[in-house]
């Protein structure tokens, strides 16, 4: 294990952010994430779970906001509803030059917070 990160998001606030700066969106989730969330009735719980494994990616590395570009590091849910990282460009690099070969990422929400645990893992 080489960090562990966690993030918590409240949800109401999140929306409002998205409110207020739609193109925020476009900014830090990939097309993937903003479909993913869509399929739900109130797509706002997804994006702040992703936004906070996101934070807790950046967090695992030692980094803070403004360490990689939030879109590269991108939350994929698998058949089985696990959720996994997809690193893309820069992402990629930093987290090799960090020894990281592998992620575990935990999501969960509720209807007032959204919170990821991010634990980056080295051989």
């Amino acid at each position: 294990m080489l960090g562990i990160g966690t993030d918590l998001v409240d949800i109401e606030r999140f929306r409002e952010v998205l409110a207020r700066t739609p193109r925020i969106a476009a900014r830090v989730f990939t097309v993937g994430e903003r479909a993913y969330a869509e399929q739900a009735v109130d797509p706002v719980p997804r994006l702040a779970a992703r936004f906070a494994a996101k934070e807790a990616t950046l967090k695992s590395l030692g980094l803070g906001l403004g360490g990689m570009g939030m879109s590269q590091i991108e939350v994929v849910r698998h058949d089985d509803g696990h959720p996994e990282l997809v690193l893309h460009g820069e992402a990629v690099t930093v987290s090799l030059e960090h020894g990281v070969d592998h992620w575990l990422v935990s999501l969960s929400h509720t209807d007032s917070v959204a919170q990821a645990v991010v634990v980056a893992m080295g051989p």
